[in-house]
């Protein structure tokens, strides 16, 4: 056993082979990342793919969506956006406070819910017991006087201001808005998520 290892540790075969697996692995990643960002469209700092989950795609759009976002539901039952950087084009982080500002009449058109999840840079929420991980049109939200909305995206709490918080990591993270059964002016285009500005 121990002469057939050493073989294979020494074999010219077995490391080309090993070499060309792992360069097709990064080829691969390369290929789908391309697509994915052939696929995107950015408006205010919001990511979203419209394409995911459609009957028609090929075999490479399903297979780099399933990569960007693993189970993604059609657009038409849920409109996805991500953001990962403020209206300054700086990465969001922990360190800074930061306020979604929605004007009147300007959430996420929707016949479901909306939410906003505050994650990892990889996806992952935060766990506590005591924090809440997301906020949503059924969450008890203050609105303000002229109809308006603030959310405020923040590692501690905002005195006064519990109700619009959403905890966010220490470090980096990023922002997942979702809208389930959205409404036409998402569905067409026009509707525009709201930049995510820091706080001064």
């Amino acid at each position: 056993m121990g002469s057939f290892l050493a073989w294979i540790a020494h074999s010219g075969i077995v490391q080309g082979i090993i070499i060309g697996a792992a360069l097709a692995f990064l080829t691969a990643i390369l290929i789908l990342n391309t697509v994915i960002r052939s696929m995107t469209t950015t408006v205010n700092g919001w990511s979203a793919i419209r394409d995911c989950g459609m009957p028609g795609n090929g075999i490479l759009t399903r297979a780099a969506c399933a990569k960007a976002l693993p189970m993604v539901n059609v657009f038409e039952e849920a409109a996805y956006w991500t953001a990962a950087r403020d209206s300054s084009r700086r990465p969001l982080t922990g360190r800074n406070a930061y306020v979604l500002h929605f004007p009147a009449g300007g959430l996420p058109p929707n016949h479901a819910f909306w939410s906003l999840t505050a994650t990892d840079p990889v996806g992952y929420a935060p766990s506590s017991p005591t924090r809440p991980t997301s906020v949503s049109g059924r969450s008890s939200l203050a609105v303000n006087r002229d109809g308006s909305l603030d959310l405020y995206l923040q590692a501690a709490a905002p005195r006064g201001r519990e109700r619009n918080w959403l905890p966010t990591p220490a470090g980096r993270f990023k922002l997942m808005l979702r809208a389930y059964l959205p409404g036409a002016a998402i569905l067409d285009g026009t509707y525009r998520v709201p930049e995510v500005v820091r706080s001064p």
